[in-house]
């Protein structure tokens, strides 16, 4: 695998010939594809976790005062996270859904941006959770988010479920399991795929990270685009690497593979 920055001229060619090739389609999104919409990077340099420490999921259920400062810190990005658009990589994904050819989209990302730029709902694996709802820590409900926020604001005090529990921005916190129907589903994508493509993430992550993976080796090949370095860069089962913004390689090589549908 040769890593290599793209002629941005032109679309790749090798990366058309892969999305040309290719019926089922699974997309891996991370960070990267968020931050041209405003969304601030969690874990890159200044990013989030260089100036917040996040809280554990033990914690947050232990401790009021670990509750506080996570309403406290998901209150401080809702706007951003609220108002953010979709960009032009949601855009391909979601012209890739509209020929055929998508698969699937995993994401590690929490902001919804996949959602609102159209994608079918049964499309989307959101391995980390979203920020879009609220959910109960015991009884599972799920709430829109901004009533509960304004409560917060208001009163400084973390709400609580009409059955008593703990609400909780419905995302994956640190220490939390993954919901075990996203890595089923996110798994037998990976079981399908006949081409995995990872945008925007280092890949560092895991067990998300394991997903793309887990495509390669079932035989599909596998491509990665990304600003830096990624913790797949020398993995034998990478096809592609492409180093490089997303938002520049990415929707061209699938806007030229679509003249060709």
């Amino acid at each position: 695998m040769n890593l290599s920055t793209p002629d941005t001229s032109e679309p790749d060619p090798h990366l058309c010939a892969l999305l040309g090739d290719s019926h089922k389609i699974l997309i891996f999104t991370g960070a990267g594809i968020s931050t041209p919409s405003g969304i601030a990077d969690f874990r890159g340099p200044g990013g989030v976790w260089s100036r917040r420490k996040p809280v554990y999921y033990n914690d947050f259920m232990t401790r009021k005062a670990a509750r506080i400062e996570h309403w406290s810190f998901k209150l401080e990005g809702r706007k951003s996270f609220r108002d953010a658009q979709p960009n032009r990589i949601h855009d391909a994904v979601v012209d890739l859904e509209k020929v055929g050819k998508l698969l699937k989209v995993v994401t590690q990302n929490i902001d919804g941006l996949h959602q609102k730029s159209g994608i079918s709902d049964d499309r989307i694996v959101e391995l980390h959770g979203t920020n879009s709802q609220i959910e109960c820590q015991s009884c599972h409900k799920r709430y829109e988010p901004d009533p509960h926020f304004a409560y917060f604001e208001r009163t400084g005090q973390p709400p609580e479920c009409r059955c008593g529990g703990y609400l909780k921005p419905a995302t994956i916190s640190f220490g939390q399991n993954l919901r075990s129907q996203d890595i089923r589903a996110a798994e037998q994508a990976a079981g399908e795929a006949d081409l995995v493509v990872a945008l925007g993430s280092t890949l560092s992550v895991y067990p998300a990270a394991v997903i793309p993976l887990l495509a390669a080796r079932h035989g599909a090949r596998y491509a990665v685009i990304n600003r830096g370095p990624t913790e797949h860069d020398s993995e034998p089962a990478v096809t592609l690497r492409l180093e490089g913004d997303a938002a520049v390689i990415f929707p061209p090589a699938v806007a030229k593979v679509l003249t060709r549908v």
